[in-house]
């Protein structure tokens, strides 16, 4: 039904052939077309390339899945981590204390503890270069990059160093293209999250935890005349109420919107609901936690709900019940439709999700199905509508010359340069994806030098040394024929003087690259 569908759509847009239709798509579901790619897709069928993108499962990805061996990253699970970031923590402390004593400050400088955690972070990033460029199942690398950014922890924060892994690889990944609902709840019980918007500190008001057995809480010990300097600087440390930034996150961005309807008042309760969720310390594999005895057990009511002594029950009663609202599809929707069809989300594709969302109960297959479907994706104001970000940029551009990623941080460098470093937004909001947050002079030269930088590497072009002939390629291969008059001078007159056909292959393609065409999508 859903193939009928679309192949009707598609019999009402003359304005794009198969190959037009095949970059579109390429350039919204995938970061872009690697070299034939798009000739393939549309000897394959357009919309039926769609629907495999759709249930990546059934699609081999085996390149990646060896590349993927190369990341040690993966190799660790949360407890690994978190073992390794205790013991840096504390080696940390203990120079830290020695250059205060000593006066020397090089001996913290020269043994940098964590350093490995810096590395470990760039290849996080290089990893999710390599998946977006190499990976077979495209789209499901969009939207995991979609809902990272929906879902914004900020890598720099703290025990979020080693909680991100985790977080993206067991509760994003997994969950890209299931219901929202279970979406939702698994970032809310995410250690990450907890940490990251201090949820996990939210206690009820005058609430203790119950004292250890054998504590000298309860009985002094022989010769211990003064607690311990670490238990006392815990205890001092220890949250004395309650901390309202996930649900004020929760509501605004994760679900209902900034419109949403919702009060400072339910921010409170919200709050309320979530206290007791936490984390477990690094010696217990700093997992997810309810401590019952920091839950307010109080009556609460929100949105005309009543919460009463429900324990952690009450948290997911709530998110079940906000991924179920009028308001959250829209705004959800209104955020994806922005991502896959314009900057500013025509009502039609919003519609169109939020119907899909209502009929599926938040499945996010049958939701993006919807917006692949929509009259208003296949658009003519659609197609290269929109202005890539620096990392869909510099995917894309990987891709297009069919260059082969590797396992440094060399290319997530890049990204972060062009001023998207990956995971390391502070803000909830996440990056921005509107082409008001990235197009500036300065941002368009830099990608001219990154641009100049990868058509180094270009394999997907042969060099040609009739100028003309070269630039009518780059133009077939890398922009489906939709390059300007004007960059197609221009390039040609900086070949001019240029004799080696290599070397005008690298910079006529990073001239094609770097210029307004190729940031579009």
């Amino acid at each position: 039904m859903h193939l009928v569908l679309v192949l009707v759509l598609a019999a009402q847009l003359p304005t794009l052939t198969p190959r037009d239709s095949a970059f579109h798509a390429l350039n919204r579901l995938a970061y872009g077309a690697r070299p034939g790619e798009a000739d393939s897709v549309a000897r394959f069928g357009v919309m039926r390339w769609i629907e495999r993108q759709l249930d990546p499962d059934h699609v081999s990805d085996d390149h990646l899945r060896d590349r993927e061996r190369e990341f040690k990253i993966l190799d660790y699970n949360r407890a690994d981590l978190a073992g390794r970031y205790r013991d840096a923590t504390r080696e940390r402390q203990r120079l830290q204390r020695e250059a205060a004593a000593s006066g020397d400050s090089t001996r913290m400088r020269n043994a940098r503890p964590m350093q490995e955690f810096r590395e470990l972070g760039g290849e996080l990033q290089q990893l999710a270069i390599v998946r977006a460029a190499l990976s077979e199942r495209q789209l499901r690398e969009v939207i995991v990059d979609f809902w990272t950014n929906h879902f914004n922890v900020f890598v720099g924060k703290g025990a979020d160093r080693f909680l991100l892994p985790s977080y993206i690889e067991q509760t994003i990944r997994p969950r890209a293209l299931g219901r929202f609902e279970d979406l939702l709840i698994a970032t809310a019980e995410s250690p990450a999250m907890l940490f990251y918007l201090d949820n996990a500190q939210s206690v009820a008001p005058r609430s203790a935890p119950p004292p250890p057995r054998g504590s000298f809480f309860l009985r002094r010990r022989f010769g211990m005349n003064e607690m311990p300097d670490e238990r006392r600087q815990r205890l001092q440390r220890r949250p004395t109420g309650i901390n309202e930034n996930y649900a004020r996150e929760l509501l605004e961005l994760h679900t209902l919107g900034v419109d949403g309807g919702y009060t400072q008042q339910d921010i409170i309760e919200v709050a309320r609901i979530f206290t007791g969720w936490s984390i477990e310390p690094p010696e217990r594999g700093s997992g997810f936690v309810f401590r019952d005895w920091a839950h307010d057990r109080g009556e609460k009511h929100v949105f005309g709900l009543t919460f009463n002594d429900d324990g952690k029950d009450e948290g997911i009663r709530l998110l079940k019940f906000l991924a179920s609202q009028h308001a959250t599809m829209h705004h959800v929707s209104a955020k994806l439709c922005a991502r896959f069809v314009a900057d500013e989300p025509p009502d039609g594709c919003i519609d169109a999700a939020v119907a899909a969302w209502q009929k599926t109960r938040g499945d996010i297959r049958a939701v993006l199905r919807a917006i692949f479907t929509s009259p208003e994706f296949w658009s003519a104001q659609a197609v290269r509508s929109k202005v890539k970000t620096p990392f869909e940029f510099v995917v894309s551009a990987v891709r297009a010359t069919g260059v082969e990623p590797d396992d440094t941080p060399r290319l997530a460098q890049l990204v972060a340069r062009l001023g998207e470093p990956l995971y390391q937004q502070p803000a909830p909001t996440g990056y921005g994806e509107t082409e008001a947050h990235w197009v500036n002079s300065g941002a368009l030269l830099a990608r001219m030098n990154a641009a100049m930088g990868i058509a180094k590497d270009c394999a997907s072009i042969p060099a040609n040394e009739d100028h003309a002939q070269l630039v009518d390629m780059i133009d077939q291969q890398l922009l489906a024929g939709t390059m300007s008059t004007h960059t197609k001078s221009v390039i040609l007159e900086q070949l001019t003087d240029v004799s080696d056909p290599v070397q005008a292959r690298a910079l006529a393609v990073g001239l094609a690259l770097g210029g307004p065409d190729f940031q579009k999508q």
